[in-house]
């Protein structure tokens, strides 16, 4: 029996953000901000995507674009151990209320449990977004869609180039679930925050010992300070030759990084001083996936200009530091061609505007992880300060466009700086 689906129009919006990960809170933030009618759309149940759902740990690197230091301030008031005092440490809970009140604050209608099935196109633009979600399918027109999926899943349905991983081979870094222990004591524990970061024990070296002693292919210790006395956050759980673009993938990554859980725990409970009575007590409800598309955009950022931190007058993102996090493709660690202690840059790079441009589809805006850029410097403005700062500059080059009636393409970097700084 044929059936045939109808899908409703439920909405026209000056701009639609898909995605909620902090590039797309900072999109749909700046947007609403700047008078545009803004709707994001969150295939999860709560805003935030990696930094929340995920469980993440603290903010890495840094960035100029304004919304990120905005973001820490105002996460900052609502801890309840730390008396405002700005902190990188994540406390997920608290991070999730400050971005649903500046979300509101800033007039964005909100579309939780809601995934972009397709993209709407008038030939080699893109008009708006087909969502699926358990009341059933609906269309909204855009003006302008900043896709800030992380996977690029809407410029992907528009027909976008891209590469996928590694230029060389096309793999990509391996994915992770975090989780958190209760139980240590503060006044002993150690904390690794970097592959390269040796830890002496009466045991071995810690690293040393994981990778000896863990399932393969976990092998490697990253313990980071809470929000919360007593409370760890452990970036220790991996699965490798996943492709985050593939929902099989992901539940084989889901279930790898789950039952490495236990082994780590007696891990950390033998081997790691002042983790001897530690205990799980919570994990992420998203898997972590570092690395899939990177969409050709009219520019492209390179590995030089983070390493030499070139400062490119188009800029949409300035002051952006970070090291080469590449995790090790084929096992537990750090790639050999990664470089995070020892990174001795200290100067902030630029990124283009071009680079969050597609190169031959209008109407549409890159913002996060899947903008045009090769893979080692990917490993770099991966981080989230960075990517709130794309999604800055995306929202401020959706507001300008939509307000001058011209292509995000046409936009004046000048005109987005002028809003950001």
């Amino acid at each position: 029996m044929e059936r045939c689906i109808d899908i409703e129009t439920k909405g026209n919006y000056d701009v639609i953000v898909a995605g909620s990960g902090p590039a797309g809170v900072a999109a749909a933030v700046t947007a609403g901000r700047n008078g545009m009618k803004t709707l994001l759309i969150e295939s999860c149940g709560r805003v935030g995507g990696i930094s929340t759902s995920g469980m993440m740990s603290h903010f890495t690197g840094s960035v100029g674009n304004k919304i990120y230091w905005e973001i820490l301030r105002r996460a900052a008031e609502k801890n309840f151990f730390n008396s405002g005092n700005i902190t990188t440490a994540i406390d997920p809970e608290m991070l999730t209320i400050t971005y649903i009140e500046m979300l509101e604050e800033a007039g964005t209608d909100i579309l939780l449990y809601t995934s972009v099935f397709d993209v709407l196109m008038k030939e080699k633009r893109v008009t708006g977004v087909v969502c699926l979600n358990k009341s059933g399918f609906a269309a909204y027109n855009s003006k302008v869609l900043i896709d800030a999926t992380g996977d690029g899943d809407a410029a992907y349905k528009s027909g976008a180039e891209f590469v996928t991983g590694r230029e060389s081979d096309g793999r990509m870094q391996p994915a992770t679930l975090m989780f958190k222990v209760a139980g240590v004591d503060m006044n002993r524990a150690v904390f690794p925050r970097s592959f390269e970061t040796l830890v002496p024990t009466g045991r071995g070296e810690l690293q040393a010992l994981a990778k000896e002693i863990l399932p393969y292919p976990a092998g490697h210790v990253l313990l980071y300070h809470s929000t919360i006395p007593g409370i760890v956050t452990c970036n220790m759980t991996n699965a490798i030759d996943i492709d985050g673009t593939k929902a099989e993938d992901m539940t084989r990554a889901e279930l790898i990084c789950r039952k490495q859980i236990p082994a780590i725990i007696s891990f950390l409970r033998e081997y790691a001083p002042g983790y001897e009575n530690c205990y799980a007590i919570s994990s992420a409800s998203l898997i972590g996936i570092r690395e899939t598309r990177h969409f050709i955009g009219v520019k492209t950022l390179a590995e030089k200009d983070v390493a030499e931190a070139v400062q490119y007058d188009d800029y949409a993102v300035y002051d952006a530091h970070f090291n080469f996090d590449v995790h090790n493709m084929t096992g537990s660690g750090l790639d050999e061609t990664g470089c995070q202690e020892k990174f001795t840059q200290t100067k902030g790079y630029t990124i283009p505007y071009g680079c969050l441009v597609p190169k031959k589809i209008d109407g549409l805006l890159l913002a996060g992880r899947n903008i045009s850029g090769t893979h080692m410097a990917h490993s770099s403005y991966r981080a989230m300060p960075i990517c709130s700062g794309m999604g800055e500059a995306a929202g401020a080059a959706a507001s300008i466009a939509v307000k001058k009636n011209i292509e995000p393409r046409q936009v004046d970097p000048a005109e987005i700086q002028s809003l950001i700084k």
